[in-house]
């Protein structure tokens, strides 16, 4: 399918609507998902991303079609992670001697996942720029970690579109394309559980960007990431939410995370979010259970929280395995500007509440003293300490 999104540049990408997961098991999706590719023809037709190995065929079979892969004069690679690059070497056997530009750092990934194939690589780094025709050029904007090393962006002048690969995207299945036809709830909240767990590890590099992207002066009419909607009603609006989200974001929100083994804990977790809920009625309460809900899910979560309390029994001198995978993975997405507290039941010796601070702290949370680490089953004296951890994490 080639759908005419501005000009002479079409989408070309394929719509995944029954995509379910995405790295590994990292990311669940609920609302479908895309991998964006697009054909620009102006005076040299150019081809900016791929799609994942699994489409390869209905793709290059789909340009064939479309365009005539003869006519395809260059190639443009914003990022070599599979899912953009993976149908390159089923196209690359038919186009063989035509460039592919991309940055350093990409002809290190590409030729790492598929091997040398002498490809004709030609390295571009931020302001570089190539002449496409019909007086247009693309201008190239290195996006280093945003999300890999080797990611850029793509700009084309004349019509001021924004190739911008994984930057402003969200896993997002939308049949109009467009962000003007998306269901616009579900679109916030893709964009910001896609920020959440995919992006903001790398905040700083965010705001970095984004201030270096302003001060090049270039006018963005259409933001079109590689995956979910394309930005062109108000494209700008998403720039100014990843500026908001990359600084320390946080609403009023209270998270609390926990698992259980003969429900004391569970009785814990829903004893701090009644307290909180008496304590200050505004704020948003939410309650998961870990190991049966999505971890995704949950980042998003405790990227809108102000505060979070995580629980578990303490098992053989340890925490659950499920709260301590969590917890990891909540270290790995570099949470700023939070407070956290520990809670939890046990039976014999006791350390799962100790090991959750010192695993909290490492996370980069600010650990508050207090916590509640109740013996065998909570009595009214530890339901009771759940109004002091509560005050502790909202003051």
């Amino acid at each position: 399918m080639k759908e005419n999104i501005k000009g002479n540049v079409s989408w070309v990408g394929y719509l995944d609507w029954e995509l379910q997961k995405f790295h590994g098991d990292d990311f669940t999706i609920t609302n479908g998902s895309s991998q964006n590719a697009y054909l620009v023809e102006e005076g040299k037709t150019v081809l900016i991303d791929t799609v994942w190995t699994p489409h390869r065929s209905e793709f290059v079979d789909n340009l064939r079609k479309e365009v005539g892969l003869e006519n395809i004069d260059m190639v443009v690679m914003n990022h070599g992670e599979a899912d953009h690059s993976g149908a390159l070497p089923e196209l690359m056997k038919e186009l063989s001697d035509v460039p592919i530009y991309c940055t350093a750092n990409a002809v290190k990934s590409l030729e790492g996942q598929y091997g040398k194939k002498g490809w004709d690589l030609r390295t571009v780094k931020t302001g570089d720029s190539v002449d496409i025709g019909n007086g247009k050029k693309f201008v190239f904007i290195e996006m280093r970690m945003l999300h890999w090393p080797d990611s850029m962006a793509t700009y084309l002048t004349g019509d001021n579109i924004l190739f911008s690969n994984d930057a402003f995207g969200q896993h997002f299945a939308v049949g109009g394309l467009f962000n003007d036809t998306a269901d616009l709830c579900l679109l916030e909240k893709e964009a910001m559980r896609y920020y959440a767990n995919i992006l903001n590890p790398f905040s700083s590099f965010v705001t970095k960007k984004i201030d270096e992207i302003r001060s090049m002066g270039l006018p963005i009419d259409m933001i079109a990431p590689s995956h979910g909607a394309i930005w062109r009603d108000e494209p700008m609006q998403i720039v100014r939410k990843y500026s908001e989200w990359a600084a320390g974001y946080r609403e009023d929100q209270l998270t609390i995370v926990y698992d259980t083994m003969w429900e004391g804990t569970a009785a814990i977790a829903h004893g701090i979010a009644a307290a909180a809920g008496r304590i200050s009625p505004e704020t948003m309460v939410k309650v998961f259970n870990c190991s049966k809900a999505d971890k995704s899910e949950i980042m998003a979560e405790v990227f809108k929280s102000k505060a979070v309390a995580v629980g578990s029994p303490t098992v053989v001198g340890d925490v659950l395995t499920s709260v301590s995978g969590t917890v990891r993975y909540m270290k790995s997405l570099k949470f700023k500007g939070k407070k956290a507290g520990a809670f939890g039941c046990y039976g014999w010796s006791g350390e799962g509440v100790a090991v959750l601070k010192k695993e909290l702290a490492e996370a980069g949370f600010q650990v508050v003293e207090e916590s509640i680490r109740s013996m065998w089953k909570p009595d009214e004296k530890d339901l009771a300490s759940a109004e002091q951890l509560a005050k502790a994490l909202l003051k």
